[in-house]
């Protein structure tokens, strides 16, 4: 599989389970990332997969995707990694799930990039330079956590 470079790392601790933890991340990622909403800009950027596959409640295998995001990886519950790509960029979302003890854990996102070409980086600057994209993944942390 591609290595793709170190953008950012993100966490939380979380007063839930790992197992609830997982199931929690599975619906925000469904309810953040699988929405219509999205749709027009996921058609403008190019983005693959372009279709939610799998029912993205908890249980996740490799194969099942939102819009711009696969399964390539799924450990419930200590990891899962998604991979993506558009116009701008290639990209992966790492997630893994720490047990601090039996009812606390740590969730971690780590975001790997690259975007390639003249417009890549000016895409990067945009996304990344802005903080924009930091601003999404600590929204998504703090939905999972109050889903836990």
């Amino acid at each position: 599989m591609e290595q793709l470079p170190y953008i950012d790392e993100h966490s939380i601790t979380i007063d839930a389970t790992c197992e609830r933890v997982w199931s929690a991340l599975a619906q925000a990622l469904r309810r953040d990332f699988g929405g219509s909403a999205s749709a027009p800009l996921t058609r403008v950027l190019g983005v693959a997969p372009a279709k939610a596959r799998g029912n993205w409640r908890g249980t996740l295998h490799p194969g099942d995707a939102l819009p711009g995001f696969a399964v390539v990886e799924t450990h419930p519950p200590e990891r899962l990694e998604l991979r993506g790509r558009h116009r701008f960029s290639s990209y992966a979302l790492i997630f893994e799930l720490d047990a601090i003890d039996p009812a606390r854990c740590t969730l971690r996102a780590q975001t790997l990039a690259e975007f390639p070409g003249p417009i890549g980086r000016i895409y990067h600057v945009f996304v990344i330079g802005s903080g924009g994209h930091r601003v999404v993944v600590r929204r998504l942390l703090r939905n999972v956590a109050r889903r836990a």
